[in-house]
């Protein structure tokens, strides 16, 4: 396996691929992501626990996203168990699959853990336990700093499992070295994760004004909720599946590597 180094611009071109290819099969993507979803927030239900056991999975059910967009990309249909890929694969992929999952649940409750520092526990009690986010919450200076601190902590952590699922399925990589390559990895193509990124935010702020330019031409503002869900939803799983050309295209497969 080979570092790849890829231009900017290629940024774009894994959005357009993510966006191609859910076209390929979008009842079937948008159906997985909703599953995805939906197993999450079911978990989150259970306080503390749940979320916990739901961060532990994250990074086997982004995998299987992953999965399913390369089932698609060669123009198969998608099942739904391809989301379980990552606990069907043998027992050492399994393995390293259940570590990277505690290590991020682990890494994530250590950024909630800093983030209450900062304002006492507000702002990771709200996301661990759940509860009402109110107004007068939003404007507390320490809640605002506490996710401005969860959000730039984030960052560095969501890049050490960015490939990390991947590497660890379909190269038999062990998860220490998988979180190493995969932060290597996104530092080294940082301008086309840049791109990436910016790109995809200017897709979901476009898809955001296009809804409100509509309901505002038909005179319904209740339009916004209802057309936003799913356009949300729809968009959501296109980012989910340009994840994997992000993947494919950072790593060279050499003779010998595992499949």
């Amino acid at each position: 396996m080979k570092l790849r180094m890829v231009p900017a611009r290629q940024g774009a071109v894994w959005v357009k691929m993510g966006v191609r290819t859910f076209f390929k099969q979008p009842l079937a993507l948008t159906g997985l992501f909703f599953l995805f979803m939906a197993a999450m927030s079911v978990l989150s239900l259970v306080p503390v626990l749940g979320s916990v056991v739901a961060l532990a999975l994250l990074p086997a059910a982004t995998l299987g996203l992953m999965a399913a967009t390369q089932e698609a990309s060669k123009g198969k249909f998608p099942m739904p168990t391809v989301l379980v890929s990552a606990f069907r694969a043998g027992r050492q992929q399994l393995r390293g699959m259940l570590v990277l999952g505690g290590l991020y649940a682990l890494g994530f409750l250590v950024v909630m853990g800093l983030s209450a520092l900062v304002d006492g526990g507000q702002f990771a009690r709200l996301y661990l336990v759940g509860g009402e986010l109110s107004a007068d919450l939003l404007m507390q200076s320490d809640f605002e700093a506490a996710a401005l601190v969860a959000m730039a902590l984030y960052l560095p952590l969501s890049l050490l499992f960015w490939h990390a699922p991947a590497l660890v399925h379909w190269h038999g990589i062990s998860p220490l070295k998988s979180l190493f390559f995969s932060l290597v990895a996104c530092g080294r193509n940082f301008w086309a994760f840049t791109v990436f990124g910016l790109t995809w935010m200017a897709a979901f702020l476009g898809m955001g004004l296009v809804v409100a330019v509509i309901s505002a031409l038909l005179g319904s503002p209740q339009l916004v909720g209802a057309i936003l869900l799913p356009a949300g939803m729809a968009m959501a799983a296109m980012f989910f599946t340009s994840l994997y050309f992000t993947f494919d295209d950072s790593f060279e497969v050499s003779t010998g590597d595992p499949a």
